[in-house]
């Protein structure tokens, strides 16, 4: 029997405080072949998910499962936490396990979250290893992780997500992306519950109802964290063209590739807005 998802929150979230000391004001969630990041952080520390209560287990290639606290900068710079790696809901994790760390940093004291994740491009004009700030989601995985009884200590029965994607934070990205002259799109994201990767036929459902990039992540973290009072931010590395859209196979490893060619620019990124995100939710 599984304890409620407050309650894993809670724990997570003392035996971090307990471990850590005070939360970092912003968070990060890496994704595939992004976890790089992590390890150019001054002063890392950290563990693994297995060692941290109510943290789900990885097990897909690309994602260490490692929660790393550091500060951007230098020793006097922005603390900021790191989870290099996520659980997905194609694993067979419960949508309440694969946000219940999300969860748990809110209840530590996070106040932002940006998540990112590796996605195939299908809007006209996105080639792999261009970067996209995500604007809105569509979330067509079959889930959402408040169905059930609803806890009022996480949040409301009904969030509003008329603006998941905080516009503050795709301000910054946007002026971020331009002062550094890279190729940064604005876009609606469309969360699938994988593994498989998408049909042809389905990536022209998509493009029809609106998706510019598509993955098998984010949507239902985003919820979570909505929910629960998070500012959110998201940022997708196009690691491929969407199925019937370029000339080859896809697979796990071109986008791991892609996601490491990718790796100064979406680093530099995150270096940059990371701190600015922390100054506008500090107290």
């Amino acid at each position: 029997m599984h304890a409620p998802p407050y309650e894993t929150a809670r724990d997570a979230a003392s035996h971090l405080q307990s471990r850590f000391g005070d939360a970092p004001p912003v968070a990060v969630v890496l994704g595939s072949g992004l976890g790089d990041f992590a390890d150019g952080l001054s002063g890392a520390r950290g563990a693994a998910y297995g060692d941290l209560p109510g943290f789900p287990p990885v097990g897909v290639e690309g994602h260490a499962g490692r929660l790393v606290l550091g500060r951007i900068g230098g020793p006097d710079g922005t603390p900021v936490a790191a989870l290099a790696g996520r659980a997905h809901l194609y694993e067979g994790h419960d949508p309440t396990a694969v946000v219940s760390a999300v969860r748990a940093l809110r209840l530590w004291g996070v106040g932002a979250l940006l998540l990112t994740n590796a996605a195939g491009g299908i809007r006209d004009g996105m080639r792999p290893g261009d970067l996209m700030t995500l604007s809105d989601h569509i979330n067509l995985s079959g889930y959402n992780p408040l169905r059930g009884p609803n806890d009022a200590r996480l949040g409301p029965r009904f969030p509003d997500m008329s603006a998941a994607y905080d516009p503050v934070f795709r301000r910054i990205l946007a002026e971020l992306g331009a002062a550094a002259g890279l190729r940064l799109h604005e876009g609606v994201y469309v969360g699938l519950a994988g593994p498989s990767y998408e049909t042809p036929a389905e990536i022209r459902m998509l493009r029809t109802v609106g998706g510019d990039a598509v993955g098998m992540s984010t949507v239902v973290e985003v919820i979570a964290a909505r929910h629960c009072g998070l500012r959110v931010a998201g940022i997708s590395c196009i690691t491929n063209l969407a199925a019937g859209l370029g000339q080859t196979e896809l697979s796990h490893d071109e986008v791991k590739e892609t996601a490491l060619l990718a790796r100064s620019a979406f680093v530099g990124l995150l270096e940059a807005a990371l701190p600015r995100f922390a100054a506008e939710v500090r107290p």
